[in-house]
Parts: structure tokens; sequence; C-alpha cells
């Protein structure tokens, strides 16, 4: 198995590297802090991944540096000790999102995730936000899920009682892996096969969409029926302006704006 990593320095830079290695790897991208800004790898046979030597290079306003490495035959079983459960809080809700192989814990709505499968376990801070945001919000009325990875947002909404629930990708493996971790949590809900650079995602009273900056301008400009609140993720802090002036056009105001390291999510409701 060969272990690629891009270690980053600049928001610029991360955002482009996050999106050209997803297109190399859409079944998951590892994503960790380090000094001086993030690491993202990714992971494959030998001949899968482009041969690169130890470089250096620029990339928007920061540098990157890129190694390669053959890892040991266990990985199957070491890589799990970088997917530990995270917790999200609003108010007196408790949401603790986890790996199968992780114990459950009391007093907590409890997600189970499988990381295996494809991109989004929940701690990546996007998916973080977005759970905190979610939280903040009365569940009831219908929730859709635009660009579900995994399912976290889906099936954390199906939990904490909104229904009807439902998610879209574009990637069959998303759908696959939503699907599975939905009946392995006990819920309900529909899945389909969306592509939202060109046609918009399915209508519900609060939307969640977890994806980068420019398939938030396509859901902007597709959109045909604003839902009453939107969830707004994948986004890098300087970003976020932008977001909120795109769906602003269709009626949605900033009610809350959330950080987290480089990142950022947004509430936007109806009338504010």
């Amino acid at each position: 198995m060969i272990r690629l990593a891009v270690r980053v320095s600049g928001d610029d830079a991360a955002g482009v590297v996050l999106a050209e290695l997803l297109a190399l790897s859409p079944a998951g991208v590892e994503e960790r802090e380090v000094d001086g800004g993030v690491e993202y790898v990714i992971y494959g046979a030998a001949g899968e991944l482009p041969a690169l030597p130890a470089l250096q290079a620029a990339v928007g306003d920061g540098l990157v540096d890129v190694t390669s490495a053959e890892i040991a035959d266990d990985w199957d079983e070491r890589w799990k000790t970088w997917h530990r459960p995270i917790t999200v809080s609003a108010g007196a809700r408790r949401l603790r999102v986890r790996p199968p192989w992780e114990p459950a814990q009391a007093g907590h709505v409890d997600v189970v995730i499988d990381p295996a499968q494809a991109f989004g376990t929940g701690a990546h801070a996007t998916t973080r936000l977005c759970l905190e945001l979610l939280l903040m919000l009365e569940p009831q009325g219908a929730v859709a899920d635009w660009g579900c990875g995994t399912g976290v947002l889906a099936i954390a909404a199906a939990m904490l009682g909104f229904a009807p629930v439902s998610a879209v990708d574009f990637d069959p493996l998303a759908l696959t892996a939503t699907a599975d971790n939905a009946r392995a949590n006990g819920v309900s809900l529909a899945s389909a096969r969306v592509n939202l650079r060109e046609e918009p995602g399915p209508f519900a009273a609060t939307v969640c969409a977890n994806l980068l900056r420019p398939l938030l301008l396509d859901a902007a400009r597709l959109m045909t029926q604003a839902p009453q609140s939107l969830i707004a993720s994948g986004l890098l802090r300087e970003e976020a302006d932008e977001i909120v002036a795109a769906f602003a056009f269709h009626g949605l105001a900033e009610r809350e704006r959330r950080h987290c390291e480089q990142w950022s999510a947004l509430l936007l409701t109806r009338g504010g």
C-alpha cells in the first residue's frame, strides 16, 4: 500500500489541493492538522497513485510538500487509530459520531459511521460545524442532505427526529455507504444520484449542503425553491461572504456563522 501525503500551508492552496486529491481518490481523503498547516493523505495500491518524488511546489498563496511512502502490511488495522469519536452539542442536545469499533456512551444521540466506505466520517471540521448548526434547529420537517458522503448529516437528522430525510450524491459509492450506515443506525431515508453541478438538489424545509465552494455556487444558481433553513459548509473562511451573497438572491439571510480551523459553516434562513 502506498501513502501519498500533501502538506499544505496557505488557505487558498488547501482548497486547490483537497479538490485535486478528491479527484484522484473520491473514496476518501484523510486530513490532519500539522505545524504550520494541514496534511491531506490518500492511499492506494502500487500503480494506482502517481509516482511522485518528494517535492515542494507553490500553489495559490502557499506551499505544498508532497511525499509518498510504502506502509506496513497491518495498515488496515493501524489506520483505525486515526478515526476517533467526535461529540457536538447545542444547549442540552449532545450528539456523538463514532466508528463501529468504538463503544457507545450514554446521554448522547449515537451515530455509527463506518469510515472505510467513503469520504465523510464526522471528524472533518466542516462536518462538525454542520452538526452544530443542525442541533440548533428544532427537529421537525423534512431534511435533504446534498452531497451526503457516508450519510453523517442525513443519519444524524433522522436520529434527531427530522422526517422525512433524503440524501443525494453523484458518487454511487457514497450512496451505497449512506444506505449501509442508515441500516446500521436503524433509520430510514431516501437516497438518489444527483449531479449538483447540473440539476437542483431535492427540496426540503431544511437542506444540509457540505460542499466545496464551486458546488455551492452551482447549487445557488440552479435552486428553484428555497428551503426554510440552509446549512452550508465546505468553505474556507474567506469564501463565506460570497456564498451568503449567492443564496441571498433566493431570500435566504445569514443567521449564524461558525469557524473551525480554516473552515466556515453558515446557517441561512428565509426571513433572516
